[in-house]
């Protein structure tokens, strides 16, 4: 199989509080162990691409979002490694930038370095850059209601083109 899904950290698998710098502040979303169980039962690889604009603005380090995802892996109780790749990207907006969503380009290189179909791959997220990164790559798209903001915000969810799904742990029972 090379399938893969691509999922946001914040608001989407963990409680997005905001510039999260504290692994003690981890909060899993009910139903995010249990569908990343069921994506790697299926056979998908999962990666995990999160935009870290604090690190960017000086509000924590690299290493303080590294503890984050490490406590919400702990919490996940998932076998390791839980994810086959992290992209963290830490460039506040209007930064230079490479990988900061809506940017493609880890969606891109990773689905030419582990030879992965397109067509079976999904980018899963509660942002607007979430689901034009997706696009951009030529990968689906899903959104969750479990973000900050309503997913009738994102355009093309909206214009009925991103489906929409009450958490990410009700994404992976639609999956086949």
């Amino acid at each position: 199989m090379n399938r893969a899904l691509f999922l946001d950290r914040d608001g989407t698998l963990i409680v997005d509080k905001v510039y999260l710098a504290d692994p003690g502040g981890v909060e899993v979303i009910p139903g995010a162990s249990e569908g990343l169980r069921r994506a790697r039962a299926l056979g998908f690889k999962l990666f995990l691409f999160t935009n870290q604009s604090g690190i960017g603005r000086g509000l924590h380090t690299i290493e303080d979002t590294c503890r984050v995802n490490a406590r919400m892996e702990e919490l996940l109780g998932l076998p390791p490694p839980v994810f086959d790749g992290t992209c963290i990207a830490p460039e506040a907006p209007g930064q230079p930038s490479a990988y900061r969503k809506p940017s493609p380009r880890f969606i891109q290189e990773t689905l030419a370095e582990h030879g992965l179909d397109p067509a079976g791959c999904w980018m899963v997220g509660d942002s607007p850059a979430d689901v034009q990164a997706a696009l951009a790559a030529g990968i689906h798209a899903a959104a969750v209601r479990t973000g900050r903001r309503p997913p009738e915000s994102i355009p093309q969810v909206a214009e009925g083109k991103v489906p929409v799904f009450e958490d990410f742990g009700a994404f992976a029972a639609s999956l086949a």
